[in-house]
């Protein structure tokens, strides 16, 4: 059984640290999360190595 994983993100707008929950039984996912600091929506680009672990980036709305 995979639990999620809580991981800490720097958000891409305001620069405050901020914790998502990442599920490591999905290999790759691309998804919008509000910042839960200053509201602005970003993307969230998570892909999990053969481990289980997640690797996690995240970017601005408006960026390319």
């Amino acid at each position: 059984m995979n639990v999620l994983q809580e991981i800490d993100i720097c958000c891409a707008y305001c620069g405050e640290t901020i914790t998502i929950l990442a599920d490591p039984s999905v290999e790759s996912q691309e998804y919008t999360e509000d910042c839960q600091v200053c509201c602005q929506p970003m993307v969230v680009e998570v892909d999990v190595d053969q481990a289980g672990n997640c690797r996690v980036a995240v970017h601005r709305e408006d960026e390319i």
